[in-house]
């Protein structure tokens, strides 16, 4: 398993809190506000693997890129920018030792956290 930073993600993301698609909630609120197993499946249904891909700053490039595999990290639920998922995966993210996406996900903070 060779997981990387998801560029295109990433500029999604600052995207999204440019134009303050954020929900600015608190540390651990992250297990509530984590779309479910069948939200994101409709989600896929609705919108397609591209768009899926787009919400999370991890990638699995040894994984087929239309399963769920794939993609690890999210930061939102499909509309909004959450800033307890960007604080749970710097650390997780810290934690397995994917430093890149640890530090996107601290410099994704920072800019949450001036708006």
């Amino acid at each position: 398993m060779a997981i990387r930073l998801n560029e295109t993600a990433l500029r999604h993301a600052r995207s999204l809190v440019r134009d303050d698609r954020v929900e600015r909630d608190e540390r651990d609120d992250w297990s509530g506000h984590a779309p479910s197993a069948d939200e994101e499946n409709a989600f896929i249904d609705d919108e397609g693997w591209t768009e899926y891909r787009h919400w999370h700053l991890g990638i699995d490039d040894d994984a087929d890129n239309e399963t769920k595999e794939a993609y690890s990290f999210p930061y939102g639920d499909f509309r909004r920018v959450h800033r307890c998922a960007v604080i749970s995966l710097e650390s997780r993210a810290g934690q397995h030792d994917h430093d890149e996406i640890r530090d996107a996900a601290k410099r994704l903070l920072e800019l949450i956290d001036e708006g």
